[in-house]
């Protein structure tokens, strides 16, 4: 007969391991992160070709503002990485760049307004699980 141990319920996960959390607000970080990348890419490359709705956009230089958007989401993508193995500064590199991600759709919103919603909703989870969902690893 196999013996059988007696264990916590839950998961098992190893000491100093990321949570179930942590790895979920990355997954979402590193999307977050890949979406503005190639948002800035676009606006870099083909600036004259993107499509602009509405009453145009806030700002002056769409390729500075790619440029922008491609460092930060460079940033969330490497900050998503360090929180899937349980980094605090992942934590508040993700917190700090997810807030500038959110800011910064105050200069497109009125160009690209779905769009816009969907990074600032994507920025307020990842802000909300670093703040108020994070576990320290055991």
């Amino acid at each position: 007969m196999a013996e059988q141990h007696m264990t916590s319920p839950g998961p098992a996960r190893a000491i100093g391991g990321p949570t179930g959390w942590a790895v979920f607000t990355g997954m979402l970080l590193v999307i977050l992160g890949f979406l503005n990348f190639f948002w800035g890419l676009a606006a870099i490359l083909e600036g004259e070709n993107l499509i602009v709705g509405g009453e145009g956009v806030l700002i002056v230089d769409l390729t500075a503002w790619g440029w922008a958007a491609l460092i930060v989401g460079a940033v969330q993508v490497i900050a998503g990485g360090g929180l899937f193995v349980a980094r605090e500064w992942a934590r508040w590199l993700g917190v700090f760049f997810a807030a500038l991600a959110a800011i910064g759709q105050i200069g497109i919103v009125t160009a690209f307004p779905i769009w816009s919603v969907i990074v600032v909703l994507l920025a307020v989870l990842v802000i909300y699980h670093l703040t108020a969902r994070w576990e320290p690893a055991a």
